[in-house]
């Protein structure tokens, strides 16, 4: 385990070094990946989304693609599709660009809802079908995707389906003037991401994610998720609650989170610090509550708030925070 925690320090410490002051947003995109889930990245171009998925997948040692989603880019350049072979006289299939372990939907809502939906059944299943035939996709399978804001120029909003299968979404945010300034020092002579080293392989990530997924979670604490998840359903200013899905997304990031944080066990910080990234693209506000101004991180805070914290663990020391 040791030898683990030391490898998931290592990665953190690679990736961090592409992009500046976002060590939270570097934790959090490998708790995701950790928990075997997909992230989502939504923030006006420039701040450096792409950046981070590529200094993490570079950083891992993970097979990577990415793929620049516009209007014109077609489903089967994503899944794959069957061509004919007139000297064999057989169908043969190119394989698209989910066949790799990282792959990288470079402002996805630029797509059209077709291609949109052409990750369901890989991001859910790690598989995709093409012309009734399946393909299994390489493990570990992750998706990056980035989005800017609904309102710009040529964005086609995600469906609530394709949302909920995004394990996280979070922004990146704007720098500070001194992060900006060390930004442009960084850049003067190369490009940061070049000196990230790669850290581990593809199967060393699919060890991690599995000891990962070892942790323990106690019943309370399971409990603790199900309040804070099913008290989005009872929100008057929410139109759609949390589906169950999202307990147990936050259950897997949980676990992750503790692990990261070299701990074989889950308490109610891992939970509460991740509740928001995690629950906040899978509700909707009901249409009074937007007009009014309220937001669903506000909510989201209230819930976690006044959301009773199992005591008995509460009470126990927190080792690694």
């Amino acid at each position: 385990m040791a030898r683990a925690y030391g490898a998931v320090d290592r990665i953190l410490a690679e990736t961090g070094k592409a992009i500046v002051g976002k060590d939270r947003e570097v934790a959090l995109l490998l708790t995701a990946l950790l928990s075997g889930g997909h992230a989502l990245i939504e923030d006006i171009p420039g701040v450096g989304k792409t950046v981070l998925a590529s200094a993490l997948a570079r950083a891992s040692g993970l097979s990577f693609r990415r793929a620049q989603f516009t209007p014109d880019v077609m489903a089967s350049d994503i899944t794959g599709f069957n061509v004919y072979n007139r000297s064999t006289e057989k169908f043969e299939f190119r394989e698209g660009i989910v066949m790799t372990n990282l792959v990288l939907a470079d402002e996805i809502n630029r797509a059209t809802p077709k291609t949109q939906s052409s990750l369901l059944e890989a991001m859910e299943e790690r598989q995709v079908t093409v012309d009734g035939k399946t393909y299994a996709l390489p493990n570990p399978f992750v998706v990056i995707a980035t989005q800017n804001p609904l309102g710009f120029v040529g964005t086609n909003p995600l469906p609530e389906a394709q949302l909920d299968r995004f394990s996280v979404c979070f922004s990146l945010g704007y720098p500070t003037e001194d992060e900006e300034v060390r930004i442009l020092r960084d850049r003067k002579k190369s490009n940061p991401i070049d000196s990230v080293k790669q850290i581990a392989s593809p199967d060393i990530m699919a060890l991690l994610i599995s000891l990962a997924g070892e942790v323990r979670v106690s019943l309370e604490i399971e409990r603790y998720i199900v309040s804070l998840v099913s008290a989005t359903r009872a929100v008057p200013e929410f139109a759609s609650g949390a589906s169950p899905r999202a307990s147990l997304m936050l259950m897997k990031l949980a676990r992750a989170r503790a692990f990261i944080k070299h701990r074989d066990y889950v308490v109610p910080d891992d939970v509460a610090d991740l509740f928001q990234d995690a629950v906040g693209h899978r509700v909707t506000l009901e249409r009074d509550a937007e007009t009014s101004g309220k937001s669903v991180k506000e909510i989201l805070r209230r819930i976690v708030d006044t959301t009773p914290v199992p005591f008995e663990l509460k009470k126990q020391p927190v080792h690694g925070l």
